[in-house]
């Protein structure tokens, strides 16, 4: 059976389920489901017909993405609808990304533009950012919120990408050091924590794979302990999540009430979940968004929570595939740096929910409500796409030199 049989199986089970038990005899459920997966069809054909490179791409966050409705769906309606309409536009941009990354060449000599339109961005930020949840990462235009750093953790990692590639561009690593660690200082100073983890890990790790001297990457990993004690320090918010995830059972009602909430929900589905609908996840604050995989875990189960990690386990390796098979040096950080990323940002949330690691404001990839952090990364996806069709290319070259 072919993958994309698949997915409509599922999508027809989920979307079924929701009619005949969450709102029965509501048609504009079917409607959601119908349109959701004819989207997705539509775009895997134009995929496969065209030869767009890895067909498994677009169908695993399909996948999940179509998880994200249904649970969403389940707790608020309108806000299923609204995901559906930023699903529309992602894909969308999807396939933008993919023809503009092609289309463009040299992207690798374009570093002092992805300095300056991130740190353009933050600025933007500071001047008419608002407060969300103790910090100031917001911007509101015409009714409408935007989150710069969604954007700019893309143009993060083609700064880095194209400094690995003419490291000569700039006068030296320490440059390069001081331009990386202001974007984290900046997400520090929005009190934004869990975007400068985002941010530092990924800076770290390419750091680790493409640059020699041992010293300094140990000197790095020794300031991210500085930043660490900083944000603990002088931001409240910080202090306050750092001490529910030690002991959330000592102010169970106030600042250990999220967590708590959340392990009780995924201990309550046990193995094999409450089954979609007869659950309480929204007894957890903001279930829809920061615990949605908590409230996967209680309606699904256990079982359903591990089939969900292992959607990404597979997605991640896709991103390494692609990477190992890519030459160009450019390309094979950017490739890199696009899958660490949302590497990174699954197991940030995923760990906070089950009291991993403390918890942070990052959403889950694909699942969480959210058009900012959706449509960001189809198009990180889309770039990802347009890698994996060049990898292609230089591997069939290959063979048929070889032959």
């Amino acid at each position: 059976m072919r993958p994309i049989s698949i997915l409509v199986i599922i999508n027809a089970m989920l979307f079924g389920l929701l009619y005949f038990i969450v709102e029965p005899r509501n048609t504009s459920i079917l409607a959601a489901g119908g349109i959701l997966t004819l989207l997705i069809i539509i775009a895997y054909i134009i995929i496969v017909r065209r030869g767009m490179g890895d067909q498994y791409l677009f169908l695993i966050i399909s996948m999940l993405s179509s998880l994200g409705v249904v649970m969403i769906y389940r707790l608020d309606p309108a806000f299923a609808f609204r995901q559906i309409t930023w699903y529309g536009a992602g894909v969308i941009l999807y396939f933008l990304s993919y023809t503009i990354f092609r289309w463009i060449k040299n992207w690798d000599k374009y570093i002092y533009l992805y300095i300056g339109f991130g740190i353009s961005l933050f600025l933007l930020t500071f001047i008419f950012g608002t407060t969300v949840k103790g910090a100031i990462n917001w911007i509101r235009i015409a009714g409408f919120t935007l989150q710069p750093a969604e954007i700019i953790k893309l143009s993060y990692v083609f700064f880095i990408a194209a400094y690995f590639t003419y490291p000569e561009k700039l006068k030296n690593v320490y440059y390069f050091l001081g331009i990386a660690y202001l974007h984290i200082i900046f997400l520090v100073l929005q009190r934004d924590l869990g975007m400068a983890m985002l941010f530092y890990g990924i800076f770290i790790s390419i750091f680790y794979v493409f640059y020699k001297d041992n010293k300094l990457i140990l000197y790095n990993l020794g300031s991210s302990v500085l930043i660490v004690v900083f944000g603990y320090y002088t931001m409240g918010h910080v202090r306050v999540r750092f001490e529910a995830w030690l002991d959330p059972w000592r102010d169970i009602a106030g600042r250990g009430y999220q967590i708590t909430q959340s392990l009780f929900s995924i201990g309550t589905g046990g193995f094999f979940g409450t089954g979609l609908g007869m659950g309480r996840p929204d007894y957890i604050p903001e279930v829809h968004t920061d615990f949605i995989f908590s409230a996967i875990c209680e309606e699904m189960g256990v079982f359903g929570g591990i089939a969900v990690v292992l959607l990404y386990f597979i997605l991640i390796y896709r991103g390494f595939k692609i990477t190992l098979t890519i030459q160009n040096t450019f390309r094979k950080i950017l490739a890199l740096g696009i899958t660490l990323t949302y590497t990174y940002q699954t197991f940030v949330i995923i760990g906070g929910v089950i009291k991993l690691i403390p918890l942070t404001g990052i959403t889950l990839p694909f699942i969480s409500y959210g058009g900012n952090a959706l449509v960001s990364a189809f198009i990180a996806f889309g770039i990802l796409q347009a890698l994996s069709k060049r990898s292609l290319e230089v591997e069939e070259l290959l063979d048929f030199g070889e032959q």
